[in-house]
């Protein structure tokens, strides 16, 4: 296992189940079901296929015979009628009607679909897992005051509770563009070799009727509503490009969240798990890496520039195919996914044992809360009889003079203390500390938290609520 190549997003990143879904054997099982779809709605619009045709194709369809299948590509070098003539070699009675009418993409196409869906509903329940933790966060935290940053300067505070709805409203959105794609998921259907059902309408002897109803019955027996309705030989690899896009979404909003949460490792305010064991540094013993969160951001970032290959094959097709896109999809939809199943693993992780520090939060908040209280001092001592043009001006000095201390001699924040020593605001310091609460400062965040869980969120985890439960494991 030491001698090739092995794709790290198998070995390290991508759960189980992802990886089965894009195995072989998923693929060849579809197969089987797609080759009994098709010969059961032939038999109902009038073939001579038989009861006992259909029941021994049924019987054989989940003992893939893969050595033979095998075997017979080695002589052909055609994945497709390799495995027509090994599900032959099980099914003599019924081999004759296996495949008939159908191009090798009526199974290859359809089952693309087919696994994209099945993938894009795992991505949904991992999603939606992510989210009902965050909830949770959220609520524990929202009465949490932190000082809020913009351009990571900072900016008027808000709550650690109110900063995680940022990263909730972003999945939520991604939700939106997943329920659609999953939604509008159409089957290719049976449209043989330019899409144009030419060998359909020769089997049924120009039965334009039957003919249209072979793609309704096929779509309704693999559990779609529909298949597309005009084709080539492929379905649109636009189909391709919109199933990358909103993983490449989900890869955006994840990276996001990474980086708020490397910063505020950084800060010592917030931290990701950090196991009992684990080693941040093979050099610096003290060190705790928030290695979960840059591993989401590197596989999310791969996700993201992943997306383009979809979007130029279907730019790129030729009239009613080319093959050029194929070994293409091979790499750039089966890694999409299983990076962001990893992704979304690593996510639910990071979340299920985010540490917060209350008191780290605090320090920073209070050392720069002064600054922020300006504008309330200001009033009050309006109030009192000072002028507010004069008052303003004088606060504006005596920042420039509080943020020198701080920056160029490295002392605290003393701008409380000037404001006391000048008579223009009669305030004492006491009055003027009695300013410092601070969730005198934090505005809506409360409220806004509550609203958000209450209106937004809760609806949906209520009508998820059977798949909500689930813990992540990772290879660290």
């Amino acid at each position: 296992m030491y001698d090739k190549y092995q794709s790290p997003l198998s070995e390290r990143y991508a759960s189980k189940e992802m990886q089965y879904i894009f195995s072989p054997d998923m693929k060849f099982r579809t197969w089987r079901k797609l080759w009994i779809a098709l010969a059961e709605t032939e038999k109902e619009l009038g073939l001579n296929i038989t009861d006992e045709q259909i029941e021994e194709l049924k019987e054989h369809a989940e003992d893939i015979n893969y050595e033979v299948a095998i075997e017979r590509e080695k002589l052909v070098r055609h994945d497709v009628m390799s495995h027509v003539y090994a599900y032959g070699v099980l099914c003599p009675k019924a081999k004759g009607i296996i495949h008939l009418g159908a191009t090798s993409c009526y199974v290859g196409d359809n089952t693309d679909v087919i696994v994209m869906t099945e993938a894009l509903k795992l991505v949904r329940k991992k999603l939606i897992n992510v989210i009902a933790e965050l909830a949770k966060f959220a609520d524990e935290q929202k009465s949490q005051p932190t000082l809020a940053f913009t351009h990571f300067q900072p900016a008027q505070p808000t709550t650690v509770g109110k900063r995680a709805t940022l990263w909730m409203m972003e999945l939520k959105l991604d939700l939106d563009d997943l329920d659609y794609i999953i939604d509008n998921m159409m089957l290719l259907g049976s449209k043989g070799t330019t899409g144009t059902q030419a060998s359909f309408l020769e089997l049924f002897e120009g039965d334009q009727e039957k003919v249209r109803r072979i793609d309704p019955m096929i779509a309704e027996k693999m559990g779609f509503k529909e298949c597309f309705p005009v084709s080539g030989q492929t379905y649109s690899r636009k189909l391709d490009t919109r199933v990358a896009n909103v993983l490449a979404g989900i890869a955006a909003s994840a990276h996001k969240f990474s980086n708020d949460i490397r910063l505020l490792q950084h800060l010592k305010e917030v931290e990701e798990p950090f196991e009992k064991n684990q080693i941040g540094s093979s050099a610096m013993a003290y060190k705790r890496n928030p290695m979960r969160s840059e591993r989401i951001a590197s596989l999310s970032r791969y996700v993201m520039v992943d997306a383009l290959n979809p979007a130029i094959t279907s730019a790129t097709q030729w009239f009613e195919r080319t093959l050029d896109d194929s070994a293409n999809k091979r790499l750039s939809i089966p890694e999409a996914f299983l990076a962001i199943d990893g992704i979304l693993d690593l996510y639910l992780n990071v979340v299920d044992g985010l540490v917060v520090y209350p008191k780290v939060i605090e320090k920073r908040l209070m050392s720069e809360l002064p600054f922020m209280a300006t504008e309330n001092i200001m009033m009050d001592a309006v109030k009192a009889g000072g002028d507010r043009q004069e008052l303003h001006e004088k606060i504006r000095l005596l920042s420039m003079q509080a943020g020198k201390n701080v920056k160029e001699e490295g002392g605290d924040n003393n701008l409380l203390e000037l404001i006391a020593e000048d008579p223009s605001f009669n305030m004492t310091l006491e009055e003027l500390k009695s300013c410092m609460d601070p969730t005198k400062y934090v505005g809506r965040s409360v409220i806004q938290v509550e609203e958000f869980l209450t209106d937004v969120i809760a609806p949906i985890l209520e009508e998820n609520k059977d798949i909500i439960g689930m813990k992540a494991e990772i290879n660290v």
